[in-house]
């Protein structure tokens, strides 16, 4: 019997200070078993994961996936590069696009869906230092008026 649903393991949090997401995608990866497990446990750092597409191939770099308690020999390189598992179309767009200046293929959030492994890419635009600024600057604005609203 399998699982049905959607479970966030981790999300990239700094991608959304860092970048404007212009476009989400969904992928499959390419796992061991023990990854898997590792991944279930909460062991998965996305803070510096980008997405590379070489040889009509997509991969994630530096997505760290921390080596499985119990896993023995099996455990994999926790920084290796990783296949994600896309249409060939797909990836070919997304390849064509991140070619334009200023654009980025960055994971956002790797998650469960009925039991299978998917990660979330977003095409990102890089943001500059005035757009981070204008961005806390809005979020602050918003909490301030949430704790009006509250107080009332």
């Amino acid at each position: 019997m399998q699982k049905t649903g959607i479970k966030i393991a981790a999300q990239n949090r700094k991608a959304y200070h860092d970048y404007f997401v212009e476009d989400r995608y969904e992928a499959g990866v390419e796992l061991f078993g023990t990854e898997v497990k590792s991944i279930r446990g909460g062991a998965l750092n996305l803070k510096d994961a980008y997405c590379v597409v070489k040889n009509g191939e997509i991969f994630v770099h530096h997505m760290h996936i921390s080596p499985y308690e119990q896993g023995n020999i099996f455990n994999k390189d926790p920084d290796r590069p990783k296949r994600l598992l896309m249409h060939k179309r797909e990836i070919r767009r997304l390849h064509d696009l991140q070619k334009q200046d200023g654009y980025a293929l960055i994971p956002l959030s790797v998650y469960f869906k009925d039991s299978h492994v998917k990660i979330e890419v977003g095409l990102c635009k890089g943001k500059k230092n005035y757009d981070k600024r204008q961005s806390i600057a809005e979020r602050d604005a918003k909490r301030e008026m949430d704790r009006a609203r509250k107080n009332r």
